[in-house]
């Protein structure tokens, strides 16, 4: 297996698929490339149709997917709000690439689909743990009900990618998958065979007052903390904040929910972090942009640029720590368009860390509209968040 990733800033998108196509093919070594990632932003979006056929040319009858994005991210660099093309390749040999494409939601399996349902979907076996990539057009699907019928179909199986941002309109984005260009829906890989995908979620949020277990709630409608109204709890969570603290949480506060219902000690990265979608002063109650459930923990959550450095320092330490990555590893970034110099107020912050605590894998990838990755087990859309994955062989044994 062998992996390598480019970007371009040249305004003419042949010019910038040429570039990173010579810098593919020169790196891969006379490997021949079995998948382009492919990434191409809004300012080239009158030539969006031409972006399967221009890689082609160049590199062969390879399996692309990709699609149009805010910013692109490639070779380590973050290119935003300027021309950018973004192209990562793989010569993986020993892995089975099955496409799928979903034109919208009504195509998914119920709530009561059995298994298999859900594997004829995709085109894809339960049995031998396939691989997920996932891009999805934001204004035709959500995307949240693939996730959760493929973690159900496929629990041992990785899934990530993000949300297509290249458009503000319907139909707008444009989906990549093989030689086509899809418009609306779903395109995604299920990957078989000697692959393994292993997700690191920074969702740059830290935890503020204490862990309280949710007592009450009516679907995402929070009723009770520790038997008491929300409203309360946050009132006495803000009050001990200081002054900073009490700056971001009138305008970055969020809710934590534990994944684990067995968790109760809950460290940071624990939490499915959600936001804080509206209070009703006459109950006290709390509207979160979750489906709730009693008994689970929650704590009150804050973001800014100094937490989400070190939540992801802090986790891509711990990966570094606990994997090995070799010179046949490569990358995939899905990062919110809130994060980068938005956020940090300079470029490739986000991949300089990666670099700096995983080491230099070709890492390639882009801005989304949201992140799809998992926490705790479970796949989910995120919103603000950096979602990694790092792809190695599988080893025997």
């Amino acid at each position: 297996m062998k992996w390598s990733s480019a970007v371009s800033e040249a305004v003419r998108l042949a010019d910038a698929v040429e570039e990173c196509a010579e810098r593919l093919l020169e790196e891969l070594d006379g490997a021949t490339p079995d998948l382009v990632v492919a990434f191409v932003s809004a300012h080239h979006e009158s030539q969006f149709e031409h972006v399967p056929r221009a890689v082609r040319d160049l590199m062969g009858p390879v399996m692309i997917i990709g699609c149009s994005a805010g910013g692109v991210i490639g070779a380590g660099r973050e290119i935003e709000r300027r021309p950018g093309v973004a192209l990562t390749a793989a010569h993986m040999p020993t892995v089975r690439i099955v496409p799928f494409h979903l034109p919208d939601e009504s195509v998914l399996p119920d709530g009561d689909a059995p298994p298999a349902a859900w594997e004829d979907a995709v085109k894809a076996d339960a049995r031998n743990d396939p691989v997920f990539l996932i891009l999805a057009d934001p204004f035709s699907v959500r995307g949240d009900s693939l996730l959760s019928g493929l973690d159900f179909a496929f629990p041992r199986s990785p899934k990530i990618g993000g949300l297509a941002s290249g458009a503000a309109r319907p139909e707008g984005n444009a989906l990549y998958l093989g030689g086509g260009v899809h418009r609306s829906g779903i395109v995604g890989l299920a990957m078989h065979g000697g692959l393994e995908v292993d997700t690191v979620v920074a969702q740059g949020c830290r935890p503020i007052g204490r862990p309280m277990r949710i007592t009450g709630c009516n679907g995402s409608i929070l009723t009770e903390l520790d038997g008491r109204p929300p409203i309360e709890a946050l009132r006495e969570t803000f009050d001990g904040l200081d002054e900073r603290d009490k700056s971001l949480a009138q305008q970055s506060l969020f809710v934590g929910i534990v994944i684990d219902p067995f968790n109760d000690d809950p460290q940071p990265g624990d939490f499915l972090v959600r936001n804080l979608a509206g209070l009703d002063p006459r109950t006290g109650s709390l509207a979160v942009a979750e489906k709730l459930e009693e008994g689970r923990i929650a704590q009150f959550h804050l973001r800014d640029a100094d937490t989400s450095a070190q939540e992801l320092d802090a986790l891509l330490t711990r990966y570094a720590a606990g994997r090995r990555t070799d010179e046949e590893s490569g990358a995939l970034l899905f990062s919110c368009l809130g994060r980068g110099s938005y956020l940090y107020g300079r470029p490739d912050h986000d991949t300089d860390v990666f670099r700096d605590r995983v080491g230099p894998l070709p890492l390639g990838g882009f801005f989304c509209n949201g992140e799809i990755g998992q926490v705790g087990g479970s796949t989910y859309l995120h919103g603000y968040t950096s979602s990694f994955g790092i792809f190695r062989p599988r080893r025997a044994g």
